[in-house]
């Protein structure tokens, strides 16, 4: 028997035509990859195309992470081995063609994106059920299943298999045919993206006639555009020029704030002979830090104060108690744990582009007696390094990774996660319990108490939540920005509006 898990739709009102244009300063190049969902990478960036040209059957959305979009329902099965979806009726693709469940196989055989190994791992078949259902076969039961598949690396993300047929793979990317609420009139790699709104979208017709997404790469020059009116929106200023554009009449500074957490990991706390192995010293490093100090001198204090490796706004969120900056009482800690005189606490390894942050770190713990060196290294090696877990000491980790509480814990916190240095045996035992677990609540309590056990063990020492810089000029009367939890640009685009008289 299958329990009904979804059932949610979005009006689609018939409103005024598309009108007018709006122009959006991008800091990165698109790549044409970002135009094939079957190709997206690990990153938030391609999101920008995603949510113009294509669609997905469920994908993130304002107020639902997990919002019903091509797929109106899905059901799961008691057993939690079955998802079957239910399409929505007359969808269109760009060129007119319907929508149909063979798409949804198509687009998931020949994904090969980001999360392209983990999925194809966990599903065993996608079948056809008729036109408008599509069942997914899992091997084993797997509650993070929707929330890698509705993640933004491209999966859920459904393109038209007779047109990819008829142009082949390589002219896809040039020329992409989506679902999405509008449609690419060119692109011109390193300058613009032009978009054209699609009328024919299910959700709702676009406001916005004409987009150009255009590439500015230095944020000083973006910040010019805006000025002058060249630009609507503008993403990704550094600290002091957002300061400048919220002094500027007519501008205003949105902010957002992705999944992007800042950390160091202990690495040695698994080593019984290094200082590190003793919580104590751990607790006393922590304490040390002044992290409003970091977020007013690295961020101009739009950065948040983390006290967790996963950011507060991913589902299953338990706010850990912050880390007070308390010098008096992490020398008592270290005297207690037998470092009255400190200690040589090791290297922080970092990329270059990130030193300030970890000077920062360093010098909060030499004024508690822990000595510390600062190990930068160019970002590919550093990065290289890092997957490996090739390092002692201290590291700078980070992650914007899309995703929940488990997905960060699976990847940094759980032994046998891929930048996992170690674990402890009551935090592995509950992670092994929530990932088979259905019911949302009891996962919810888990998933809870292997964050409590994180803060208890002293695992880690975050730093802040780093925030999107962003604004908009005086013509945009909805920037979309913000809208999305999590995600750093606008959207959705189809709900972007410029002001009557800007029209």
């Amino acid at each position: 028997m299958l329990a009904l898990v979804a059932l949610l739709g979005v009006s689609s009102p018939a409103g005024a035509k598309p009108d007018g244009e709006m122009i959006l300063g991008l800091p990165i190049s698109p790549a044409e990859a970002w135009f094939d969902p079957a190709e997206t990478p690990a990153l938030t960036s391609p999101a920008v195309i995603l949510y113009a040209v294509h669609d997905a059957l469920v994908k993130p959305m304002p107020g639902n992470q997990l919002a019903p979009s091509l797929a109106e329902s899905w059901t799961v099965s008691r057993d939690g081995l079955t998802y079957e979806f239910l399409l929505r009726q007359g969808v269109k693709f760009h060129n007119g063609a319907a929508l149909t469940a063979e798409d949804v196989k198509f687009s998931f055989e020949r994904y090969k994106g980001a999360a392209a190994a983990t999925l194809k791992a966990r599903v065993t078949a996608v079948e056809v059920v008729d036109a408008r259902r599509v069942r997914f076969r899992l091997t084993k039961p797997w509650p993070n299943f929707l929330t890698f598949y509705a993640a933004p690396t491209g999966a859920a993300w459904i393109t038209p298999r007779k047109y990819v047929d008829q142009v082949g793979e390589h002219e896809f990317k040039r020329a992409p045919v989506g679902a999405g609420p509008y449609r690419l009139v060119s692109f011109q790699p390193g300058f613009d993206v032009v978009l054209e709104a699609f009328e024919g979208y299910w959700r709702k017709v676009p406001s916005v006639k004409r987009l150009t997404l255009r590439v500015i790469p230095g944020d000083a020059a973006r910040l010019a555009s805006l000025k002058r009116g060249d630009l609507d929106i503008t993403y990704g200023l550094r600290p002091a020029l957002a300061e400048e554009l919220r002094r500027t009449p007519g501008l205003t500074l949105r902010p957002t704030f992705p999944p992007h957490t800042e950390w160091l990991i202990f690495a040695e706390q698994w080593e019984p002979k290094s200082p590190w192995a003793d919580r104590r010293v751990r607790l006393a490093a922590n304490l040390a830090v002044d992290r409003r100090a970091i977020n007013d001198g690295q961020h101009g204090g739009f950065a948040r104060i983390a006290s967790s490796i996963v950011p507060r706004d991913f589902q299953f969120y338990w706010p850990a108690p912050a880390y007070p900056h308390d010098l008096a009482r992490a020398r008592q800690l270290l005297a207690e744990a037998g470092y009255p005189n400190g200690f040589d606490g090791g290297d922080v390894a970092t990329d270059r582009e990130n030193v300030a942050t970890v000077e920062a770190v360093i010098k909060a713990l030499g004024a508690v007696g822990i000595r510390a060196r600062l190990r930068a290294m160019e970002s590919a090696s550093f990065s290289r390094a890092s997957q490996e877990r090739s390092f002692r000491h201290l590291v700078r980790a980070v992650s914007a990774a899309a995703g929940n509480a488990a997905t960060r814990i699976d990847t940094f916190v759980f032994s046998g996660g891929i930048r996992a240095y170690g674990g402890y045996a009551d935090i592995d035992a509950l992670y092994r319990d929530q990932a088979v677990e259905p019911d949302p609540q009891k996962r919810e309590t888990l998933l809870h108490r292997i964050q409590q056990l994180m803060h208890e063990h002293v695992m880690f020492l975050p730093i802040v939540e780093h925030t999107f810089l962003n604004g908009h000029g005086p013509r945009v009367e909805e920037s979309a920005l913000g809208l999305i939890r999590g995600h750093p640009y606008s959207a959705p685009y189809e709900d972007l509006r410029l002001k009557p008289d800007a029209r």
